[in-house]
């Protein structure tokens, strides 16, 4: 859209759009206004989150409704004080690698305090035994029927009588 100003019959100048209309204000809607989301307001609720407001608490903070919240920082609601705390390691971080010793014992002392994640464990189905045939299963029945009593151990013995 270029703007090219032109005086009006008043004698004012008037912003005209590519076609020669007038340019006009925006009229905002009836109501209160929609409520503006910012950079500036996510990290905030992000810092809030992981400080423990409650979502109450913060949605009053920035002037709003709790479901507007919701609404708008459904992501830094769920993952805000994972993000803050990923950004204060990343700060360690930087600090730690330009010498500072104290930013590296702190960073030392967060890794050596939660300890080393597992590596994931990989999911196996197990394997599902072949179910024995009726002869097998009475051979297993005739080893197990007895235990007590010592008939078992003389089934073992002799295997070839049994087959």
């Amino acid at each position: 859209m270029t703007s090219e100003f032109s005086e009006d019959k008043g004698g004012e100048a008037v912003e005209r759009d590519l076609f020669g209309a007038p340019v006009t204000a925006i009229r905002e809607r009836w109501g209160r206004p929609a409520f503006a989301k910012s950079p500036e307001n996510q990290e905030l609720v992000c810092l809030l989150v992981g400080s423990g407001w409650s979502q109450k608490r913060i949605a009053r903070y920035l002037r709003c409704d709790e479901k507007t919240l919701r609404k708008h920082f459904s992501r830094e609601l769920e993952e805000g004080a994972d993000r803050i705390e990923a950004m204060g390691l990343q700060v360690l971080l930087k600090k730690m690698r330009s010498g500072h010793s104290m930013s590296t014992n702190r960073l030392l002392d967060i890794v050596e305090e939660r300890g080393h994640p597992a590596p994931p464990v990989p999911r196996v189905k197990p394997i599902k035994a072949e179910p024995l045939g009726k002869k097998e299963q009475a051979i297993e029945d005739a080893r197990t029927a007895h235990e007590d009593t010592g008939w078992g151990e003389l089934l073992d013995d002799q295997p070839d009588r049994l087959n």
